[in-house]
């Protein structure tokens, strides 16, 4: 069983990498001519853990139908093609039905 200070150390390695990793993808997204608040554009799978959605096959059933609509949405396909959406609650009530 690890010890604390071990696990410790653990997670301080584990969010210095995370934040170098963050740091590659904003200085390639600024090389490119984006400027992108990660903060402000999440995952696909951020979104629905920042909003209590169970999958995200929902969120991407909105992008589809068109709930989300395509300014909110990133491709960055530098990065395995992933989709990023702005993280605002999108209101699925009024959105148009297909």
């Amino acid at each position: 069983m690890e010890t604390k200070t071990e696990l410790a150390h653990e997670i301080e390695q584990l969010l210095a990498a995370a934040d170098e990793s963050i740091r590659e993808a904003q200085s390639f997204l600024i090389s490119q001519g984006e400027l992108v608040d990660l903060a402000e554009w999440v995952t696909i799978k951020e979104y629905c853990n920042r909003f209590n959605i169970r999958n995200v096959e929902t969120v991407v059933n909105w992008i589809n139908r068109g709930i989300i609509s395509p300014e909110n949405v990133r491709t960055i396909e530098e990065f395995n093609h992933t989709r990023l959406i702005k993280a605002i609650p999108y209101n699925t009530k009024s959105a148009p039905q297909n």
